[in-house]
């Protein structure tokens, strides 16, 4: 990608101590226009940054609520624009700044924004505003925070070997922020940011307080589950509306939804089920599902459900049946790989009676051949 630097500030951030508690600082070290950056350290340094940084995959709702890239949208109350977002207010000030002076004015105001966040550890703190030639002529606008790397020596010469680096980082770990986001290339959303944090710590993200992130996909999904669960007891229910019996099968479905650990419910049939797994893999073919059963935990799709993965009872236990082509093992070597797998017939009698297949014992070896002495142990 073709990006042209109109300005870079680089600050550097100081702590005392690595609590919350401890004195924090900062300092404006230097800040660059076009012809600086292209013959500076920190362009070697940030080489390919901004090209990682754009192309890095992002989902709209991410598996986990800790994924380390999600996308940020600017809040605001219902019936106002953009403008009215303090945030967003910000970052176009620095996009549209139209000096060298006033792009470091506004910089320094959003460190010192960045500065009163919790947790905040020492590092370098960059800001750069770039156009992306290829596309745009508009330009983007990156915040990126190194930590520093403890324990840091470099060669030095044949006398000392080694020298200590004080405020050594690291692209490593780097955090950033791009702001428009860019969903695809050569389209922007100026109501999104894409923001990426490795770390546990939320600090990078927690400094921007009216920007809201999308929810994780189960939880998406959990609540499109509980919208389908609603309906059906709408339409169970239609002709007994207040019975007891509804409010406390309801009463059972909102502990069963708030449960992290849930059991099968036996509410719904085979045909129901499909059809409220297939609304779901409609929205997201490759959406995971993953149960456990006894000790043994499997993952895999919801779409496989019902095609290569089916649940069954038999004697009175719950049984997955998974089939596919062919099993592949990992890691090493059992004897279960040697297997000659029975038909699915001669298993079934021995689901539910708990009882394991006995080896015969071993007999001792006797020789009742004539004319030997018993008391000879061979």
């Amino acid at each position: 990608m073709d990006f042209r630097m109109e300005y870079l500030s680089f600050f550097v951030i100081v702590t005392d101590g690595e609590d919350s508690s401890s004195s924090k600082r900062y300092k404006h070290f230097q800040t660059l226009e076009e012809d600086d950056y292209e013959d500076s350290e920190i362009k070697r340094f940030l080489d390919g940054e901004f090209t990682r940084i754009v192309k890095r995959k992002v989902e709209r709702n991410p598996n986990t609520e800790n994924a380390p890239t999600k996308i940020g949208r600017f809040m605001v109350e219902p019936g106002y624009e953009l403008g009215s977002n303090q945030n967003y207010n910000l970052f176009q000030r620095l996009r549209e700044a139209d000096s060298k002076e006033r792009f470091i004015g506004i910089a320094d105001e959003l460190v010192h924004i960045y500065m009163d966040t919790t947790a905040v550890r020492g590092g370098a703190f960059i800001i750069a505003r770039a156009k992306l030639n290829t596309y745009f002529d508009e330009p983007f606008l990156f915040l990126l925070k190194c930590d520093f790397e403890p324990k840091i020596a470099r060669i030095s010469d044949e006398r000392s070997l080694i020298s200590h680096v004080e405020m050594a980082i690291s692209a490593r770990g780097m955090k950033s922020i791009q702001y428009p986001h860019m969903p695809e290339e050569g389209s922007l959303d100026h109501w999104e940011l894409k923001i990426h944090q490795a770390s546990h710590a939320r600090y990078f993200e927690d400094f921007l307080k009216f920007v809201s992130y999308e929810k994780p996909l189960p939880e998406v999904m959990g609540e499109q589950v509980l919208g389908m669960v609603q309906q059906y007891m709408e339409d169970k229910w239609q002709a007994e509306p207040e019975s007891t019996e509804r409010r406390e099968e309801e009463n059972a479905i909102e502990v069963w939804a708030a449960s992290e650990k849930r059991e099968l419910q036996e509410y719904w049939t085979h045909e129901q089920v499909s059809t409220a797994s297939a609304a779901l893999v409609e929205q997201k073919p490759d959406l995971p599902f993953s149960f456990k059963l006894g000790g043994i935990t499997v993952k895999g799709l919801l779409a496989d459900f019902g095609i290569t993965l089916h649940f069954a009872k038999h004697n009175g236990r719950y049984v997955a049946v998974i089939e596919g082509e062919a099993f592949q093992f990992e890691k090493g070597v059992s004897p279960v790989e040697l297997l000659q797998p029975p038909d699915l017939e001669q298993i079934l009698p021995i689901i539910g009676t708990n009882v394991k297949q006995e080896e015969p014992a071993i007999q001792p070896y006797v020789d009742d051949s004539p004319g030997q002495d018993d008391d000879v142990p061979w």
